[in-house]
């Protein structure tokens, strides 16, 4: 019984050595298939990930070359230069070039219209289409009826930038004469939530000066030209008076040969100051004459 047991359990091995050999030459190329194309897929992905990375490294170093050039033009020629692949980085190439450009005139124009441009694009995060108009804006209002609409996405409850949307609505409203719906604006921003504490700080200041009687101004001032270092007018005075008086005094002692009988305290003059040094200087003559 044993011998027989034995020798069926030797051929019920080799039936399934057989049936997986038949398997494996049968299906085995699948199996490579599946490991070769897992092998790939994860080099493909290191791959792409190295690419990834080193074209972020390039285009961070090309932005920090272009922000360190001393030039505000060169920067933005620079900036220019830069290829951005992703429309992430377009916009923020656009938004550092328009940094550079100062508010109004033909450049901050174009830059605003740049950062139109880039905000079209259909794959752009929502958070830098609002900064790139919001931007605009502040850069190069539209007329006021655009602009209103622009805005008033932009301050849609929830949005990324509401809160910069609204003032910029309630500076809208002051500038177009209805001061009443500009203070609204103002005094909502305070108790808004979505505010920072420096915005808050900026519509309160504004409030109390607009209710003071204060008025907006687009322009900025002209600058103002140091003032000339111009002596005080009391010590040009002072040097006038004296310097006769030191004159008048070394004459009166000079003159030996023809001394004045009236000289002394009692003689009228017009400061104290040349009374004190004639005084002074006739008092020796008649016993000089003596």
């Amino acid at each position: 019984m044993a011998n027989s047991d034995s020798f069926i359990d030797e051929v019920s091995e080799e039936l399934r050595r057989d049936r997986l050999f038949a398997l494996m030459r049968r299906w085995g190329w699948v199996a490579a298939l599946v490991v070769a194309g897992i092998v790939g897929g994860a080099a493909w992905v290191e791959y792409q990930r190295a690419q990834d990375r080193a074209m972020a490294q390039a285009f961070g170093d090309g932005l920090l070359a272009a922000l360190d050039l001393p030039d505000p033009e060169a920067r933005v020629a620079a900036l220019d230069a830069i290829e951005a692949e992703t429309p992430s980085a377009r916009m923020l190439v656009a938004l550092m070039a328009a940094g550079e450009v100062a508010q109004g005139g033909q450049d901050a124009a174009a830059a605003a219209q740049r950062l139109r441009t880039a905000a079209e694009a259909a794959d752009l995060p929502r958070q830098y289409r609002d900064l790139a108009l919001l931007r605009a804006e502040m850069l190069a209002p539209s007329d006021p009826a655009t602009a209103r609409l622009v805005l008033g996405a932009l301050a849609e409850p929830g949005a990324p930038f509401a809160a910069l949307a609204e003032e910029q609505l309630a500076l809208l409203d002051i500038r177009d004469g209805d001061l009443e719906a500009g203070l609204d604006r103002l005094r909502g921003l305070e108790r808004s939530s979505a505010a920072t504490p420096g915005l808050q700080q900026r519509a309160s200041q504004l409030i109390v000066a607009l209710e003071a009687g204060s008025q907006l101004v687009d322009t900025a001032p002209e600058p103002v030209a140091p003032p000339e270092t111009v002596a005080p007018a009391g010590a040009a005075e002072d040097a006038a008076d004296t310097v006769p008086a030191t004159d008048e005094g070394a004459a009166a002692t000079g003159d030996d040969t023809t001394p004045e009988p009236a000289t002394g305290a009692g003689t009228t003059t017009e400061t104290e100051t040349e009374t004190e040094t004639e005084a002074g200087a006739a008092e020796p003559a008649p016993a000089a004459s003596n």
